[in-house]
């Protein structure tokens, strides 16, 4: 039962991680139809700036949280103005090459102003030991589970209330539509790509503070596929529900089978589920008459 809590709760915290990942990935998807293979790289930029601006500049932490989501908004709507608005009406295939190769950017400068050594975060979340049912665990894990709901919980009212939020919903229903009623597609673009930086680099943040900072931050953001794609690649709510389902796979095959499964494990069941659902467990199905 202790193993069971211990592995339930780092399960957990790895799936809001992800689900905090992969909302920008869906963000992105559903409003640009783009596929952003550098969100991992997100996450390291954002993780690498905060331990800059705590540990080399020596600013608080919560002007760190600050000048971190400020950088990320900032790099966001740099990437979509400069280098994929260019892009609109090209072959998809060329939009995931421009994606891919800003992965690879992303990363070489970072190892280029920061080296490609391990680096000790500077932590401001608790990681105190503490005892639940008999099990041990960290804090940390639980303010990370804490923040990310929290977050998630913010982003689900941003998107039914504010007029920013649901302009994004038209925009990714039926741009064609949005435009006629006003709605600045581009704007909206920017918009997307900006909150997809600034949630993956708080995701870096809470990472760097439990995992510390080096390259290994932007891996994570390959486990966000799987995410996505299990949810559904349009939906917000399967953005959740896939990082909780593959972070909780992961830790169960870590913890009692082992040998690097927990690795290949989310994969297995993504194909058995696309077996049986195709576009995800809650995205749109697409019916093309032709």
């Amino acid at each position: 039962m202790d193993q069971f809590l211990q592995l339930t709760l780092t399960g957990l915290t790895n799936g809001a991680v992800l689900a905090l990942a992969a909302l920008g990935f869906v963000l992105i998807y559903k409003a640009s139809d783009v596929l952003n293979f550098a969100q991992g790289e997100f996450m390291l930029v954002g993780a690498y700036v905060a331990y800059a601006v705590i540990e080399q500049i020596g600013w608080s932490w919560p002007f760190a949280v600050i000048v971190t989501v400020l950088v990320a908004v900032v790099m966001g709507m740099v990437i979509e103005r400069l280098i994929l608005r260019p892009m609109i009406g090209e072959p998809i295939i060329s939009l995931i090459m421009v994606t891919i190769g800003l992965s690879s950017l992303l990363k070489a400068i970072v190892s280029t102003i920061w080296g490609t050594e391990e680096k000790a975060f500077p932590s401001f979340i608790p990681s105190e030991p503490i005892h639940i049912l008999g099990a041990v665990v960290t804090t940390d894990k639980l303010w990370a589970i804490g923040i990310v709901a929290i977050m998630l919980l913010g982003f689900g009212v941003f998107f039914r209330r504010s007029s920013d939020g649901i302009a994004m919903r038209a925009v990714a229903d039926d741009q064609q539509a949005a435009l006629s009623m006003g709605i600045s597609v581009k704007r909206i673009f920017a918009m997307a790509w900006s909150i997809a930086a600034a949630t993956a680099a708080i995701g870096g943040i809470i990472v760097a503070n439990i995992l510390g900072v080096s390259g290994n931050i932007s891996n994570i953001g390959l486990a966000v596929f799987p995410v996505v794609i299990l949810g559904g690649l349009d939906s917000i709510p399967g953005a959740v529900i896939g990082g909780v389902i593959v972070g909780l796979l992961s830790a169960y095959t870590g913890g009692y089978i082992g040998g690097g499964l927990n690795s290949v494990i989310p994969f297995i069941v993504l194909v058995l589920i696309l077996m049986v659902r195709p576009y995800g467990l809650f995205g749109q199905e697409i019916i093309e008459r032709v």
